[in-house]
């Protein structure tokens, strides 16, 4: 699963289907973010970036983009 985000973004937003996916299969679920610029491209992988399941009235989340990827890493 991919994301793009422009450099100046704050935040990014999930699906909740996306996050369900990610909290049902966390085995098999990374988050993937690119974060492009006009000059670089930053990959970034999140496993588990979910800690609890959404509001089941939420069609979608919005998520802060710099505290998910403080819990990112590059790709090995």
């Amino acid at each position: 699963m991919r994301y793009g985000a422009i450099a100046l973004a704050k935040t990014l937003t999930l699906t909740k289907n996306e996050i369900l996916t990610g909290l049902n299969k966390p085995d098999e679920f990374i988050l993937a973010i690119v974060v492009i610029d006009q000059d670089t491209t930053v990959v970034r992988y999140c496993r588990t970036p979910f800690e609890r399941e959404t509001d089941f009235k939420a069609s979608s989340v919005t998520y802060d983009l710099d505290k998910l990827l403080a819990q990112s890493k590059e790709p090995a």
